[in-house]
């Protein structure tokens, strides 16, 4: 097995690439005429407040943007800020309450208009808004307030002092979004401003010229994006839908798509692929993890619909730790990382996989699958078989339904596991969901991961940045959906623990690196030593471009098109 010293950062290959015809200077804006790209995970919306997926995350990031981001070292950089604030540059203070940014001069939105402070702080309101729904909230907590203190200064002061205060605005998933066009959006009406939440005004290399939920988008060049030269592309077209092998198939061999992204493929079917010589695998890997979430509440269709997977209910077996960790015991995971992703997977027991300095070393016995172990746990807690093998303890029959979005890999994932679980005397029935609606962030969907209208349930998760503080604080008590959120809120399990919640709050106040990456490791561990999570594959970020396409360097700490704007064709 490969070693992840090996795989983490991986993203060097890119440098094979041979040398463009066209130098760069000598590119101009849209000289580069059109690009195709398949994202078989349609995407949903623009707006990545009203969305935890990935999938959405991505496609926005070449329209909105924050104040700094991630660059494919890890390192934070300059965005739409002048500066990253420090200590040293006095823009953070020294006592961690506040810190300070600065807008670049003239910055400009996609109509022409500037960006001021006022859409820095009301992008803060909008998504703090206590009758709406905010997918990525978390990046907001532990701020007291959020002021102009000018038309390009903004001061965010903190409820305590915060050690890493680089966060809120900080990275794909928090982008600043324009006041003009947002304010009668607010709280619950969120949802309903489709104009804006399908295009939205941006300071990015793109804007939306048509958008088609869950089908096709069309983007092009910001004709007021503030490098005069680029998007060396004028169009893009964003096709949504299909299957992973679909995708891979139109830049590897048929050449209809020049970037195919997430190739969750059999390793044989990607390296048959890619053959054919048109296209070019980018892997590289960072902190995506493969996993399953445990639902802590009763999602029966028997309940009102809403109440349905909320804290009204705990749910009739799942709150037993006994049969929680002997789901977990039954898995083979090693046969999951082989048969789903080769060598563009790990198996794991963390559900922080990276950097390798929060990755903890302390879970590794779940990396043997034990069925007779698993037995005899669910024998001990009193749960006995029935004639048909499955087992009940008074009056409680473990069945579940385990559900996860359509793809080979992940049916081939559930089939497998359904069968381990049956012999441990679970019964298990499976259901796949369509990933662009699974995705999706409709409060208005009984089908979307944040509804978690099952008992179990399988994607993969990520954070950006090389610091988990924001990914763990999801975890906190009162972030899970719920109606009053719009169905928002990345708590997915409805999992609350005090003594979590003191270890994430200890985490956040501590200055000292050593000490950050223990307590890390220790909120790790709460997750997956009480089974909260069961963690199964760390993941390859896997995608594919055409051979005649340069510019695209692989990020697995944002959004893979961080630097939309410098892709460009290939000429001879």
């Amino acid at each position: 097995m490969t070693s992840k010293a090996t795989l983490w950062g991986a993203a060097a290959a890119l440098a094979l690439m041979p040398a463009a015809a066209i130098a760069a200077e000598e590119r101009t804006r849209g000289s580069s005429g059109h690009l195709n790209i398949i994202y078989w995970q349609a995407v949903s919306t623009m707006n990545v407040f009203l969305s935890g997926g990935t999938k959405e995350m991505n496609a926005a990031s070449i329209v909105l943007e924050p104040l700094a981001r991630f660059n494919p070292e890890g390192e934070l950089v300059p965005w739409l800020a002048e500066y990253v604030p420090t200590l040293e540059n006095g823009s953070v203070s020294e006592d961690l309450m506040t810190i300070t940014w600065t807008l670049a001069e003239d910055i400009l939105w996609s109509d022409g208009t500037p960006v001021t402070s006022a859409d820095v702080v009301f992008t803060y309101e909008y998504c703090n808004h206590p009758e709406g729904g905010c997918a990525y909230r978390d990046r907001f907590a532990g701020i007291e307030s959020v002021e102009a203190l000018d038309e390009r200064t903004i001061r965010i002061t903190f409820d305590e002092p915060r050690p890493n205060p680089h966060v809120a605005f900080v990275g794909a998933g928090s982008p600043i979004i324009q006041k003009a066009q947002f304010e009668n959006c607010m709280g619950a009406r969120a949802p309903e401003c489709t104009d804006a939440n399908f295009a939205p005004i941006g300071t990015g290399p793109y804007v939306v010229t048509d958008f088609r939920p869950n089908d096709v988008i069309q983007f092009e060049a910001n004709p007021n994006f503030r490098v005069p030269t680029q998007p060396y592309f004028q169009t893009i077209t964003w096709a949504g839908g299909g299957d992973a092998t679909g995708a891979a198939r139109a830049v590897f061999q048929t050449g209809e798509m020049d970037y195919a992204w997430n190739l969750q493929l059999a390793p044989e079917v990607i390296e048959q692929m890619a053959a054919g010589g048109q296209g070019e695998l980018l892997v590289d890997f960072g902190p995506l993890i493969e996993h399953i979430n445990i639902n802590l509440t009763d999602p029966s269709p028997d309940l009102p619909v809403d109440e349905r997977s909320t804290k009204l209910h705990p749910h009739p077996f799942l709150t037993d730790k006994a049969v929680r960790r002997a789901l977990s015991l039954a898995i083979d995971r090693p046969l999951l990382a082989e048969i789903g992703f080769g060598e563009m997977g790990l198996p794991t027991c963390n559900f922080v996989v990276a950097p390798p300095a929060v990755s903890s070393p302390n879970n590794d016995a779940c990396l043997e699958q034990d069925i007779d172990q698993a037995n005899a746990l669910l024998d001990e807690a009193g749960w006995e078989r029935g004639p048909d093998g499955i087992r009940s303890r008074d009056g409680v029959r473990l069945e579940k339904l385990f559900q996860t979005s359509t793809n080979a890999v992940r049916q081939d994932f559930q089939a497998l596991i359904q069968q381990w679980w049956r012999e441990i005397g679970v019964d298990t029935r499976l259901r796949n969901v369509d990933a662009g609606v699974f995705f999706g962030g409709d409060p208005s969907s009984l089908d979307t991961f944040q509804r978690f209208s099952a008992d179990v349930q399988m994607y993969a998760s990520t954070f950006e940045g090389t610091d988990p503080t924001s990914f763990l604080e999801q975890r906190r008590c009162g972030r899970h959906p719920r109606p009053e959120t719009q169905w928002q809120g990345q708590n997915i399990n409805r999992f609350c623990s005090e003594d979590y919640d003191a270890l994430w709050l200890e985490k956040s106040r501590e200055a000292d690196p050593d000490r950050r990456a223990e307590l890390a490791i220790k909120l790790n561990d709460y997750l997956v030593q009480n089974y909260i999570i069961l963690p199964l594959v760390a993941r390859g970020r896997v995608s594919a471009i055409s051979t005649d396409v340069g510019g695209m360097v692989m990020n697995v700490w944002d959004s893979e098109h961080w630097n939309q704007a410098e892709w460009y064709r290939r000429t001879e």
